[in-house]
């Protein structure tokens, strides 16, 4: 595994400061040749041996050598690792293939770190919340509401009830219907929207249980959520990014889906939605 894939990995298990120093190493990582370990710690405020336990923690003898190895990761231009174990075909020269085979990597990293940053017992959480709520709340704004709409209607066919919402103005009128277990699952990529966390404070005051989407960062929705899943796509393009980020949330939320679909009656009941639905489909 990367050292950059690592950090990412271990970042909410890190101290206070070793989070400050995972940051800047994320940030900043092409910029680290410039670094010495002194210098590091000078620009965080912390101590030269707080870098080096950091580093050690990571299974490196040192500064120096997790140094090396992220300038290695940054040269070669991803995370370090290639995931997929495949190469492209030397036969395909169309300039199309390049741009699909550089973005389908792109997604594939964004895809594993995002994994890596969710554990099994939080999604196996989640997805028991929602197999046990009596009504399961979507919101989502603008782009965000896409995945949000898109996953209430995934709900819906498996037979939960899920009550799509876009706006957090009208969602004060639905919370007052809500039962204790009922889950409120909010999408919000930078979970820095003030309506956002009043909403989920609110749906936790009626004794439900809130879900918190966005990326792995820092962010005010994440503490008034019980849940949160987490999304890491990063890129420097921020054209390229966005791509990234719904890929891997993709992802995340098909597992989530799948898990979901091991219940014997929401399998039962998707098959026949998707039988009644076939028929409209059809003319």
């Amino acid at each position: 595994m990367s050292p950059l894939l690592k950090i990412r990995s271990q970042r909410d298990q890190m101290s206070a400061i070793e989070r400050r120093i995972a940051d800047f190493l994320l940030e900043n990582a092409h910029l680290l040749r410039d670094y010495s370990s002194q210098q590091l710690a000078s620009a965080l405020g912390i101590s030269q041996s707080s870098v080096v336990k950091f580093s050690q923690k990571l299974g490196y003898k040192g500064y120096p050598d997790l140094k090396y190895s992220i300038g290695v990761s940054v040269a070669r231009g991803d995370a370090g690792d290639d995931s997929n174990g495949t190469t492209p075909d030397p036969n395909d020269t169309h300039p199309h293939a390049a741009l699909a085979g550089e973005l389908w990597h792109a997604k594939a990293r964004a895809e594993e770190e995002t994994r890596l940053i969710n554990p099994p017992e939080r999604i196996d959480a989640i997805a028991d919340a929602i197999r046990e709520a009596g009504k399961v709340f979507v919101l989502g704004q603008g782009s965000d509401g896409i995945a949000a709409r898109a996953f209430a209607m995934k709900l819906s066919l498996l037979g939960i009830l899920a009550v799509h919402h876009f706006d957090p103005a009208l969602m004060p009128s639905s919370i007052s219907s809500a039962g204790a277990g009922d889950v409120l699952i909010v999408f919000s990529e930078h979970g820095r929207q003030a309506a956002l966390c009043q909403v989920a404070h609110l749906f936790r005051e009626h004794h439900g249980r809130a879900v918190a989407v966005t990326r792995h960062t820092a962010n005010p929705l994440q503490a008034h959520a019980d849940f949160s899943l987490l999304v890491s796509a990063h890129d420097d393009r921020a054209h390229i990014e966005p791509l990234l980020y719904q890929s891997a949330l993709q992802h995340l939320l098909d597992l989530i889906f799948l898990l979901l679909c091991e219940d014997a009656k929401h399998f039962e009941q998707l098959g026949i939605n998707l039988e009644r639905i076939q028929p409209m489909l059809d003319h």
